[in-house]
């Protein structure tokens, strides 16, 4: 992803973002992209995350896909203490 440097910015400016942040409980990089975004018309939320193309490629789990997984892995997840000793 590429980066862009603001400088100059009003102090007052700055303040009421780093305002917005911590009301927000979000961060400031956060803040900031949700408002270019919105200034810019697109929408933060339609952008795919670059993960997307290796999930297309490799697929994913549902919900309860990953929760059968784990129920069955879970004998795996115990320690025989006499393989140890």
């Amino acid at each position: 992803m590429t980066q862009i440097t603001v400088r100059g910015l009003d102090p007052e400016v700055e303040r009421k973002i780093r305002r917005m942040a911590r009301e927000s409980g979000k961060s400031l990089n956060r803040v900031i992209k949700d408002m270019i975004y919105n200034a810019s018309g697109l929408n933060s939320k339609t952008i795919k995350p670059a993960a997307d193309s290796l999930r297309a490629l490799a697929g994913g789990w549902s919900e309860k896909d990953a929760l059968e997984f784990l129920e069955s892995i879970k004998s795996c997840e115990q320690i025989d203490a006499e393989m140890w000793s």
